[in-house]
């Protein structure tokens, strides 16, 4: 294998491997906020009340 190849199959492996972790975060976001979009619609909310405090 030469030179140039090696370097080239790195790069792609790189490039590959940082674009399936965009992607992943990506979709992850968007399922996170479905869900807490959901929660909230049935009157979950994101921080407990603290004490003393009125809804």
């Amino acid at each position: 294998m030469s030179h140039a190849a090696y370097v080239a199959l790195a790069y792609g492996a790189a490039v590959l491997l940082i674009g399936g972790l965009v992607v992943w975060i990506i979709t992850d976001q968007r399922a996170r906020k479905r869900e807490i979009a959901e929660l909230e619609a049935r009157g979950v909310h994101r921080r407990a009340r603290r004490k003393g405090e009125q809804p």
